[in-house]
């Protein structure tokens, strides 16, 4: 059994950039140095390019590293609750493989949990964080913001950092998620609201140097009727009280 204050750190990968191993291996060792009781969860989620976890295995071999894999892409909600499902830790935090934030940005998420008594400490992206991101991107984040405050009730409108994390209570709501790509954040903040989870924003910061990639108009029309159920059982639950 994990003792407490175990932490699982569980990443979503999907065709990634060459060298990301060594990326993965220096900021998990980094971790370790800090909290010593971790253990590192790759979601390997239906690569066909620059998957080949044999060198994390072995270079890690000493620290608790589970590789989860399946051949279908599904998009990072499914692999996430993949990830969660296998987590020990009594808190877990999500990022991505490249770990784009910063090393004190993980550690604020972990203190949040770990000192203040939240069920979900969610990363809230400063404005400088939008400097990275091509013009598209900003445009739709900061619509998605701007619908979210409007229309759906939750004490959180900065809803799709990639940085965050929750306690076992916090994992109860994050697996009652459905939605397998881009607004299962959104939908995670929705259920853990409605059940009155302790949830807070921390200030996140990207490392120097990050530059975050496009997102395909596909996944944007996917996502608007996902966007709708969760509008949908917001007013149900709205006319329910």
């Amino acid at each position: 059994m994990p003792s407490e204050n175990f932490v699982s750190v569980v990443l979503p990968c999907y065709n990634p950039q060459p060298g990301w191993e060594e990326s993965v291996e220096a900021n998990f060792i980094k971790l370790t140095g800090i909290l010593t009781n971790i253990e590192l969860i790759i979601v390997n989620d239906g690569s066909t390019r620059n998957f080949e976890p044999s060198r994390i295995k072995k270079n890690l071999a000493q620290y608790p590293v589970t590789i989860v894999s399946y051949d279908k892409n599904r998009g990072k909600g499914y692999a996430l609750r993949q990830g969660v499902k296998q987590a020990k830790g009594d808190i877990i935090i999500y990022t991505d493989i490249d770990f784009p934030y910063s090393f004190r940005s993980f550690l604020d998420i972990h203190a949040s949990l770990n000192s203040n008594g939240l069920d979900v400490a969610v990363g809230l992206r400063s404005e400088n964080y939008y400097t990275h991101l091509p013009v598209a991107r900003v445009r739709i984040s900061r619509f998605l913001k701007t619908l979210t405050a409007k229309f759906i009730k939750i004490p959180i409108i900065d809803t799709q950092c990639g940085l965050k994390g929750f306690n076992k209570t916090g994992k109860a709501a994050f697996l009652e998620t459905t939605i397998d790509r881009f607004l299962f954040d959104l939908e995670f903040i929705f259920l853990s609201a409605r059940k009155n989870l302790r949830i807070k924003s921390v200030q996140v910061e990207l490392r120097e140097g990050v530059q975050l990639s496009h997102m395909p108009w596909k996944i944007l029309i996917q996502e608007s009727g996902n966007f709708l159920k969760i509008l949908y059982r917001s007013m149900f639950d709205s006319n329910k009280r």
